[in-house]
């Protein structure tokens, strides 16, 4: 099939009419751009815009700087918070029945913190407190089941 002259110029001017959008929305683009760039800037030069730019970044630089310090902070402080929980139930008692009496071992991330110890009877119930310090007891010795509750501390999620 040959074209005519006329077909020819038909089709190369339908070309160029689809270039010619292509490039008018790219244009369009790039202008909305601009424009956002430049808001609030009434002195509209490539300069000033990018020293806006990098002024606004070393703000957020510094933001973030100690943004990075705070939760460093946080991380070392949480450390110390309660972080394990160990509980055994026991029977201390052959006269009473059922496992009604407790260890509770309550620690921070260094394993120190306190045992809770609640001994119960038919005629009281006794709660006793001892002070931990890295998983070992301070001025008391542990039960074998406040041992199991520090054994069985397990990390709070």
């Amino acid at each position: 099939m040959i074209l005519t002259v006329n077909q020819w110029m038909g089709a190369a001017l339908a070309v160029f009419f689809i270039w010619l959008i292509v490039l008018s929305i790219f244009f369009y683009r790039l202008a909305a751009h601009y424009r956002r760039l430049t808001s609030g800037i009434t002195k509209k030069d490539l300069k000033t815009v990018l020293t806006n730019i990098l002024e606004k970044m070393q703000g957020e630089s510094e933001r973030v700087d100690e943004l990075l310090k705070q939760t460093a902070r946080l991380k070392k402080e949480n450390l110390s918070h309660i972080q394990k929980i160990g509980l055994v139930r026991f029977n201390p008692f052959a006269e009473t029945g059922g496992d009604q009496s407790f260890s509770l071992a309550v620690l921070d991330d260094y394993n120190s913190g306190v045992i809770i110890s609640s001994f119960h009877s038919r005629e009281a119930t006794r709660i006793y407190a001892k002070p931990v310090k890295e998983g070992q007891p301070v001025g008391y010795e542990f039960s074998r089941e406040e041992k199991q509750a520090i054994k069985g501390a397990k990390k709070i999620k």
